[in-house]
């Protein structure tokens, strides 16, 4: 549709491709337990929420915030972003070891939960068999520079290819660790609170998902949190098979899902707005 805005990243980028794919649901999980590995971070979420009770209310809080700017107006980017910047404004944290009380939107904590995700979501995209080139992964996150922006980055300061990405995960390594909220972190992604009437579909279903995400972290990862994954060769196999199993349900019925950011994204823009991996590479 001309004039239409196509928001802040628009339907040629490669961020609007992955970003509508299925198995963005177990980059999401995979991120939270890498977030969960920096103990100032988490501490800022466990000692702001009761994470146990809103976990489901977080994970689609940020599943909303991703989809609108992703796929939303410019405008309706920038007013999240400001949002997520005022909440965290107003937030603090105690280190229970040392007494100090710190604000929960300093750079390197930032730093850490929009690396951690970013770089989740590009990981478990291609190695699920999304297919992208070295150029447009680093393209990928070159692009996540808006998005770290919009949660109060300097871009500048923030990894935009994989090799800098890389240096960045080896460089934050020694401040690692899996402390208490950590393992409560991990207890709640293996045993989610649920209706017991939805026990049996929890233990079939999402402690598969949850396996496969925590079994696609670093190896230094498995290590932190002391329990062994299957070799990676094994995990690969697993995911391309989620991958190839989530893909082939349409994309019609996948976007009916609540909030519908794609079909509001191609209602504005029209037809050719629609994602699709094909479109990478033209």
């Amino acid at each position: 549709m001309t004039g239409a805005d196509p928001g802040l990243f628009g339907p040629a980028s490669v961020t609007w491709q992955v970003h509508s794919d299925p198995v963005m649901w177990i980059a999401g999980v995979r991120a939270l337990y890498l977030q969960a590995l920096h103990p100032r971070a988490v501490r800022g979420v466990m000692q702001n929420s009761d994470f146990r009770r809103d976990a489901w209310g977080r994970l689609m809080r940020t599943a909303s915030f991703v989809g609108t700017t992703t796929y939303g107006t410019t405008d309706a980017a920038e007013r999240a972003g400001a949002r997520v910047r005022r909440i965290h404004r107003m937030l603090t944290a105690t280190d229970p070891d040392t007494g100090e009380r710190y604000g929960v939107d300093e750079p390197a904590l930032l730093m850490w939960v929009h690396c951690a995700e970013i770089d989740s979501y590009l990981h478990v995209a291609r190695r699920s068999g999304f297919r992208l080139t070295d150029a447009e992964a680093d393209r990928y996150l070159a692009e996540h520079l808006e998005s770290a922006r919009l949660v109060g980055l300097d871009p500048g300061a923030v990894p935009g290819n994989r090799a800098e990405m890389a240096a960045y995960f080896d460089k934050v390594r020694p401040d690692l660790a899996a402390g208490p909220e950590a393992r409560e972190v991990d207890d709640f992604l293996l045993r989610p609170p649920t209706h017991p009437l939805l026990v049996p579909a929890r233990e079939v279903l999402w402690r598969r998902v949850a396996h496969l995400a925590y079994a696609s972290l670093p190896p230094y990862a498995h290590e932190l949190y002391g329990r062994p994954a299957p070799a990676p060769a094994t995990v690969t196999r697993q995911l391309r098979l989620a991958g190839l199993l989530l893909r082939r349900v349409p994309a019609r019925v996948r976007w009916q899902l609540p909030p519908k950011h794609i079909l509001r994204a191609v209602a504005r823009l029209g037809p050719g707005a629609r994602p699709a991996p094909y479109k990478l590479g033209r």
